[in-house]
């Protein structure tokens, strides 16, 4: 397994899983219960993890995702 996003934000995360299972790539959420025991100050990041094999292509997926919305965001004015 490979982390591909470490973040603090749930909907962050719950984005990122939607974006690569519409692509067939399943992922999971490492540390959500411990950053609960935290507190939710954001200590510990969770992390969204993927097959080894995975990787790469999850981390272009999320990266192209990211970039539509940007381009997404801009264009509202």
């Amino acid at each position: 397994m490979e982390t591909v996003l470490t973040s603090n934000d749930p909907v962050e995360l719950s984005w990122a899983r939607a974006v690569l299972a519409a692509a067939g790539i399943e992922a999971r959420v490492f540390d959500a219960h411990t950053s609960l025991v935290e507190g939710s100050i954001g200590a510990i990041p969770r992390r969204l993890v993927v097959a080894a094999g995975d990787a790469a292509r999850a981390r272009a997926l999320l990266a192209r995702a990211r970039a539509e919305l940007v381009e997404r965001d801009d264009g509202d004015d």
